[in-house]
């Protein structure tokens, strides 16, 4: 039997608008096709983790005191990481995970939390802790050649610079900053992103490209994956991209 070895980074700690559910689909969607997902959490004081010995590394969302907290302990990690990444371990990594894995976060009382510098980007709070990039969201997104929109929902005060390889198109809705165009950060191995929701629950098709993707790198092959009955998600995506994309015809 295939298996792909996950690696769940903070569970107890990264954990808002459902992140775990992420983690849910794709050991459902492997399950479905007699794959097995083997998930192991990791959290602070637990067995120092390989990051090169996993297929996929998920990291969810958490508020500044979390990351303040979980900087601490990630750090330690850092190059091992950095090694993980070169050597194409897929990274799906939620808005404070996305956060931490660049240079640093300058929270609102201008403190600043050290990030991984795995990635160039950093992101800075603005001083009114009341705006905030808030509300559903769809993006347009290139996933090998193909374009399809994904959508999710963001919370974040945080507003990130130097991106250079964003994850998507901003359709309706924030990205990185107020007003951006572009949202997350995408590398063939990476994707970092604002979308809570859980986001792989509205993107079947984004959650199938991270498990070819992994499949193709452990077996190395050209994964075919069996097609799975996604009717009731994709009404679902219909109505929510009809609502959205709406909303931006309106109101212009």
């Amino acid at each position: 039997m295939k298996e792909l070895k996950i690696l769940y980074l903070y569970p107890d700690i990264l954990e808002l608008y459902g992140d775990y559910g992420n983690i849910q689909i794709l050991k459902y969607r492997l399950e479905k096709r007699g794959i097995k997902a083997n998930v192991i959490r990791y959290s602070i004081g637990d067995d120092v983790p390989n990051f090169k010995d996993y297929d996929l590394v998920f990291a969810g969302g958490g508020a500044d005191q979390e990351q303040s907290i979980l900087a601490k302990d990630l750090i330690k990690y850092k190059d091992n990481i950095k090694e993980a990444v070169d050597a194409g371990v897929f990274f799906l990594l939620i808005c404070g995970a996305y956060q931490l894995f660049g240079k640093y976060y300058k929270g609102v009382e201008g403190n600043i939390i050290p990030g991984l510098d795995v990635f160039p980007y950093y992101t800075e709070a603005i001083n009114d802790r009341k705006k905030r990039c808030i509300g559903n969201i769809v993006i347009n997104v290139n996933l090998n050649g193909k374009e399809t929109k994904v959508i999710g929902f963001g919370n974040h005060g945080g507003q990130t610079y130097d991106v250079e390889t964003p994850f998507g198109k901003v359709l309706f809705g924030n990205g990185n900053k107020f007003g951006d165009d572009n949202e997350g950060f995408f590398l063939k191995n990476v994707i970092a992103t604002y979308l809570h929701g859980p986001l792989l629950s509205k993107n079947p098709e984004l959650a199938d490209f991270i498990i070819k993707y992994s499949l193709d790198r452990k077996y190395n092959e050209d994964t075919v994956l069996e097609p799975l009955d996604d009717t009731f998600e994709n009404l679902c995506r219909k109505q929510l991209l009809n609502r959205f994309l709406a909303e931006t015809k309106n109101n212009p």
